[in-house]
């Protein structure tokens, strides 16, 4: 009976995630944006994340004044909306032409173009790390709509109905997906194996992880990056997507990293997890107000 319960609850919940994704695609990508942004900020205060995020500004940023601590944090929960509702609008809002670049809402740098084609001709593997700064999605995108084969590991919802119709967006437009849990590993191994390039977001707790610094205190970090670059001695690089005014990103992917490596030439694990995190870091003093601060990173 429990169960039979549950089941009608998630499948609930499910129906209106779909109908609230079905309003969100009417409205258009612009739209939704802005609604999304405008909905977080008005709510984004009232929630205990909001708690948890203005500590987390105050313990990174101890010498910046706190008027500005909270409009950096209304600028993160501007941005959470805003990439909450384009979830829908992948499609319109990937809109790069290779043929004539730069002239729609996506950017790519200077240089990263370069980076991104000889990734998708050398025939090599490579892992790509990422965090959840600006559009966070947008990497992938990029990946699966011109011809780099990817695997990118994501966290799927504990609701069954709506992990389904996530799924169901994603696939479209993310090539491979990989659920996080015990078999995620393998799964990424085997990706590697076969010359495929795998994705991951590297800028969350981790509590069996090595403590390393990120932003000026020690914060518990998944090795799993590190562990893959040990095993397979394969590239890394870093890609992150910029919120750039109406409704514009820019995407950038670095050359490739050069890891710490041991007394025998391997990739030390927890000095390369360490240098990856200072990575991300600096991307996040860049634009302290794209990055997802209401998580507990330093618990």
């Amino acid at each position: 009976m429990k169960a039979a319960l549950r089941r009608g609850a998630d499948a609930a919940v499910a129906a209106v995630v779909r109908a609230a994704f079905a309003l969100l695609r009417a409205l258009g990508p612009d739209r939704a944006s802005a609604f999304g942004g405008a909905a977080a900020r008005a709510l984004g205060a009232l929630l205990p994340a909001h708690r948890v995020a203005l500590d987390n500004l105050r313990g990174a940023f101890p010498d910046m004044p706190e008027a500005e601590r909270r409009r950096v944090l209304r600028e993160a929960w501007d941005n959470l909306g805003r990439t909450a509702c384009e979830y829908v609008h992948m499609d319109r809002i990937w809109d790069f032409d290779e043929a004539r670049p730069n002239t729609g809402r996506i950017e790519i740098a200077p240089g990263s173009t370069a980076v991104f084609e000889r990734l998708r001709s050398d025939g090599k593997p490579a892992l790509i790390f990422a965090a959840h700064l600006g559009n966070w999605e947008l990497p992938a995108v990029a990946a699966a709509r011109h011809g780099l084969e990817a695997a990118v590991l994501y966290r799927r919802p504990n609701n069954p109905f709506v992990a389904r119709d996530i799924l169901a967006l994603r696939a479209g437009s993310m090539g491979e997906l990989i659920p996080a849990g015990v078999a995620a590993p393998v799964r990424m191994m085997e990706a590697l194996d076969r010359g495929a390039h795998v994705g991951m977001l590297v800028d969350q707790r981790f509590g069996r992880g090595p403590r390393v610094d990120f932003l000026g205190r020690p914060a518990a970090s998944n090795p799993l990056l590190a562990r893959l670059a040990r095993r397979f001695d394969c590239p890394v690089h870093g890609a992150r997507a910029i919120r750039l005014p109406g409704g514009r990103f820019r995407l950038e992917i670095t050359e490739e990293v050069a890891l710490p490596r041991d007394a025998s030439g391997r990739v030390d694990v927890e000095a390369a997890t360490a240098l990856v995190n200072r990575i991300v870091a600096g991307w996040v003093r860049e634009h302290p107000g794209q990055w997802l601060w209401m998580h507990r990173r330093w618990r």
